[in-house]
């Protein structure tokens, strides 16, 4: 008893450190917080590799398992969060074979080792757990497992996470900033089913309950909600990239049986792609893990190395090409190798990510090509401008409720590269940001240092008005009654704001202006009492004739 209350003391304590921000931010919770901050409880241990078993009953939709976390304490403690849904049991939490205490505060387990950790010393934690994981409504949007049939009355089962969070089917420090140096996976399904999840397939064993075990092993880092499992009666094609300096990437397809003929061919596509992506961006980021396409019971999701494919083998039309296989695979280098640090910095995936797709569009069929392409995609996902890209840090921020991340996202980063006017430069950027950043999580500031730094410029004031605020700049102007003279202004909400935009009048010649948020003038080439034509193929802004 008197255990239990010194950990729920030392509890209220570190929770008092950050109480102040759940009163700043009314729309959020203590539990939002305990979700996503760095509080003390999680800032004092460090994940280095995760042993992962789950078992999985198709019949009662239950998973049972076990989780040992290998740590290194980044400074001394005896308390740590750890995250599991409390709709899940816990059977107990051993530390040296020795059951510790534990309390539950919502999603949080709260665990209190019997004697204080050293910084520095590396340990380990097992939790046992089984229960029944949430069910997603509407996958991959909602987050959950997905129990389906595969049409032959044989069970398809995938999960889906990203958002709610892997802790929804197992224990783990469910904070983006802390991804396990490697890990393996260990599922154990009904037998005449295979059980599919990141990495390489190290061991498939039978077992004598009518069960068999596939044990996979991930050799790199890895955000929890990538980390996935997919069962089902699959059937497995195999193939290779090579990539250009000679290295073979084992391709490996898992679909249904009905489906494979139609697999093999639809995904040819694959090598050409990750041609492209390595030309932009680097050699595949997970090589020794190989490159996977699973078929899921839903549309799509970038689960690392065996990328989530639900869009039944059909292309966009007019692009020869199928968006979930460009669009998740992009997401291997932006989001999976380069990962945000905060929920609340998802632009970084996702916008980067979407300009990945224009730029593929670009190596295959032209720049022209590539704008058009930017420009169909909003006719489907028209951009809101009703909150910023960049959300809300250290609460496990999802609350966005458009699309605007991906591509009023895509177009911010097409506007800057007609800013910078210098595509060598411009490229050699992007390769050198996924280079540099590789493995790791970045925040916000990180990524613009960067480019500020290789791109040569002041770059935040132009990313404070498009990832800070909701509107993209508005370019102000006035013509006098002869149309002789311009004058003109940036209005934005980024104090300092700046960029050159490129203007005309009707049936007149580009004038590249460079705007500043003070009234300039200018006289354009042909009389502009119709207005001024802005160039909006090479700069994602608005404009007001005043």
């Amino acid at each position: 008893m008197r255990s239990r209350a010194r950990l729920g003391l030392f509890v209220w304590c570190c929770l008092g450190i950050f109480s102040a921000a759940w009163a700043e931010h009314t729309p959020f919770s203590r539990e939002d917080s305990l979700r996503g901050s760095l509080n003390p409880m999680r800032r004092c241990y460090d994940v280095t590799y995760y042993d992962l078993q789950v078992q999985v009953d198709p019949a009662q939709q239950t998973i049972t398992g076990s989780n040992e976390i290998f740590f290194r304490a980044t400074e001394p403690f005896q308390v740590m969060q750890v995250d599991l849904f409390q709709n899940m049991e816990v059977d107990a939490i051993t530390f040296h074979e020795a059951e510790v205490t534990f309390q539950r505060d919502g999603n949080a387990l709260l665990v209190e080792l019997p004697h204080a950790v050293p910084a520095g010393q590396q340990a380990a934690l097992r939790i046992a757990y089984h229960g029944r994981p949430t069910e997603a409504i509407k996958p991959p949007w909602d987050g959950g497992f997905v129990w389906a049939s595969d049409g032959q009355g044989k069970p398809w089962i995938a999960v889906a996470c990203e958002g709610a969070g892997a802790s929804l089917w197992w224990p783990n420090k469910d904070h983006l900033s802390d991804e396990p140096d490697s890990m393996q996976i260990s599922l154990d399904v009904p037998s005449g089913l295979k059980a599919v999840a990141n990495g390489r397939l190290r061991r498939q064993t039978s077992l004598s309950d009518g069960y068999t075990r596939f044990e996979w092993f991930v050799g790199y880092p890895i955000n929890n909600y990538n980390v996935t499992l997919n069962i089902a009666d699959y059937t497995e094609l195999t193939d290779a990239y090579v990539s250009h300096d000679g290295d073979t990437l084992a391709l490996n397809y898992y679909v249904l049986p009905p489906h494979a003929t139609r697999a093999r061919e639809h995904f040819q596509q694959v090598k050409p792609m990750l041609a492209i992506y390595e030309k932009l961006f680097g050699k595949y980021p997970f090589w020794d893990d190989g490159y996977a396409l699973v078929e899921t019971p839903y549309w799509g999701m970038e689960h690392q190395s065996a990328v989530a494919y639900g869009n039944e083998f059909e292309n966009l039309p007019h692009w020869n090409f199928d968006y979930i296989i460009v669009h998740e695979s992009g997401h291997e280098y932006w989001g999976n190798s380069v990962s945000c640090r905060d929920h609340g910095e998802m632009w970084i995936h996702e916008s980067f990510c979407t300009y990945a797709e224009a730029l593929y569009v670009e190596a295959r069929f032209g720049y022209d090509a590539s704008v058009t392409y930017l420009q169909e995609r909003l006719d489907v996902y028209p951009i809101a401008n009703r909150e910023p890209m960049l959300g809300p840090l250290e609460v496990n921020y999802t609350g966005w409720n458009d699309a605007d991340m991906y591509y009023k996202g895509a177009w911010m980063l097409h506007t800057l590269r007609n800013v910078i006017g210098h595509d060598s430069l411009w490229f050699e950027t992007l390769y050198g940001l996924a280079q540099h950043f590789r493995y790791q999580t970045v925040t916000t500031e990180q990524v613009i240092g960067y480019m500020e730094q290789h791109l040569g410029c002041d770059l935040s004031a132009f990313f404070d008005q498009y990832l800070r605020h909701p509107s993209p700049p508005q370019f102000v102007y006035k013509v006098d009654r002869a149309g002789h003279r311009v004058r003109y202004q940036w209005k934005a909400d980024a104090e300092g704001f700046h960029m050159p935009l490129r203007v005309r009048t009707k049936g007149g010649v580009w004038q590249t202006l460079t705007p500043t948020q003070t009234w300039q003038e200018f006289v354009p080439a042909k009389p502009a009492k119709s207005g001024l034509e802005i160039d909006t193929q090479s700069f994602y802004v608005t404009s007001d004739k005043k």
